[in-house]
């Protein structure tokens, strides 16, 4: 080797060691950064003319990656939003139930107003027993339509947290158009582009817990973002994501639909909906879980209706009318077997047994609550004080088999008291279950990133033994510039 690619070599081998130090350095300070990958220098050896080897070129930086591990994080991250936004709608819901001792379920109340009728069938001349019957449907008229309200709340809730998911979305999205126009013009001129990778991952991932997606990188790093259902979020530029929000919500609202670049995502009439994702679970609880549960309790109300229900006693064939419990549309019945959304909040004690209201407690046990002025709906003509048959008759009722609408997700051939102790269970059951999909999503999601840190992240130990090696590659490059520049001196002494 002659003297002067000696010479090149060490001063290669130091320009390639202060690179790495300095790189190493970046490493150590962006440790802790979130979404920091370790950097490393790429290096290639140089070659003479004469095929001699000529030293080192830094050929730019590096970064260490990997992809399945990063998008099962993105897969990961976006299932486990998605259930924690049901999961905190469901625990929300739950709030109708309460413990077991609280006795604030419908089917608890209807518990205690069958038990209050029993009573007062025992003695149905005793005042207090009346007022107990009284007091205890009005109690389980309070609990529907507090369920009601309460559902509906969660509704708007998740209504509201969709349209902030939304913005979130199309604020992340812009961020993702800027840096990929950076990462594309770097890879094209060459420039280091490893810090704008490790800043696009993280809006990729920050965007994961807002929508499911899915990536495709092309040419100069540049990437396209789809939806996991398959709609473009971002090509070259981001596509709008658009939500109108609705502010109040009862059991008959249906709420809006969100559209990427116009196609239905999320919502009613979604054609290539979501599986994922903040929003998705957000959705999902807005329209489906808060939607059942709604319809569970208007079907408790309409039971309570046809159980109450009074009578033509007269033989005429006259249609039954609403009794204790009436709402909007009586004195006529709701029709048999079918939802009346939002029947659950129009439920009333029926003004005619109310003595605050001008009514008569001892309708409660005569019948003729409908209306007081038609005898065809008396069942104590005579105004017998010891008269019970309607008061067991109600009292049956609770236990009799009744038809249901088939779209709620309970049996629909129950007993109002069976079918009012499913749908606590089925709620019940839902959070459970979602508790513990949350709980080992919450696992596989802590694991992904472990193992993703362990495998991209920056280890400091490891960062410090490069440094000392480094540290003696380049004293040994110092030593070859010495003895280099040792040889020169004595050639030059040698030709004098």
């Amino acid at each position: 080797m002659s003297l002067s690619v000696a010479l090149k070599v060490a001063q290669s081998a130091l320009a390639a060691r202060q690179t790495e130090s300095a790189v190493i350095s970046r490493n150590i300070s962006g440790a802790q950064d979130p979404g920091y990958s370790r950097k490393s220098v790429l290096l290639s050896q140089t070659y003479t003319d004469g095929g001699q080897a000529g030293g080192l070129k830094v050929d730019g930086i590096g970064r260490v990656t990997d992809s399945a591990l990063y998008y099962s994080l993105l897969q990961s991250t976006s299932t486990g939003t998605s259930q924690e936004a049901v999961l905190a709608g469901l625990t929300r819901m739950a709030e109708t139930t309460g413990d077991t001792q609280d006795q604030m379920s419908a089917a608890a109340r209807l518990g205690a107003l069958k038990l209050s009728l029993q009573n007062f069938a025992s003695d149905p001349n005793n005042t207090i027993q009346s007022q107990d019957v009284l007091q205890a449907s009005k109690d389980m008229v309070r609990t529907l339509q507090s369920g009601t309200a309460l559902v509906q709340d969660v509704r708007a809730n998740a209504d509201a947290d969709m349209a902030t998911s939304v913005r979130e979305i199309n604020t992340l999205l812009s961020q993702l158009e800027d840096l990929n126009a950076v990462i594309v013009k770097g890879n094209q001129s060459g420039a280091d582009v490893t810090d704008a990778l490790d800043s696009r991952d993280q809006v990729l991932l920050n965007l994961s817990e807002e929508i499911g997606i899915t990536t495709l990188t092309r040419s100069h790093g540049d990437m396209v973002v789809y939806t996991d259902s398959g709609v473009t979020l971002f090509e070259t530029t981001a596509r709008e994501v658009s939500f109108q929000p609705t502010v109040v919500y009862d059991a008959t609202t249906t709420g809006n639909t969100v559209t990427v670049d116009g196609v239905p995502v999320a919502g009613p009439g979604a054609i290539m909906e979501i599986k994922s994702g903040r929003l998705h679970g957000l959705a999902e609880l807005r329209d489906e879980v808060t939607v059942t549960y709604q319809s569970q309790l208007d079907e408790v109300a309409r039971g309570l209706i046809e159980a109450f229900a009074e009578s033509d006693q007269s033989g005429g064939g006259n249609p039954d009318q609403a009794g204790l419990f009436t709402w909007s549309g009586g004195p006529a019945m709701p029709a048999a077997a079918t939802l009346v959304p939002g029947l659950a909040a129009e439920i009333a004690v029926n003004a005619n047994a109310d003595p605050d209201q001008g009514g008569s407690l001892d309708r409660l046990r005569d019948g003729g609550i409908s209306d007081p002025f038609d005898p065809n709906y008396d069942y104590n003509p005579s105004g017998a004080a010891a008269f019970s048959d309607r008061l067991q008759e109600l009292v049956s009722a609770f236990d009799k088999d009744t038809v249901f609408d088939g779209g709620v997700e309970l049996d629909p051939t129950d007993s109002l008291s069976g079918f009012a102790a499913s749908s606590v269970s089925w709620l019940e059951s839902g959070r459970k279950t979602m508790t513990s999909n949350v709980e080992v999503q919450s696992v596989i999601l802590g694991r992904t990133a472990e193992n993703l840190n362990n495998k991209t992240g920056v280890n400091i130990d490891e960062e410090m033994t490069l440094l000392l090696e480094i540290e003696r590659s380049y004293s040994a490059a110092t030593r070859l510039i010495s003895a280099v520049d040792a040889m020169l001196e004595d050639l030059l002494a040698a030709a004098r």
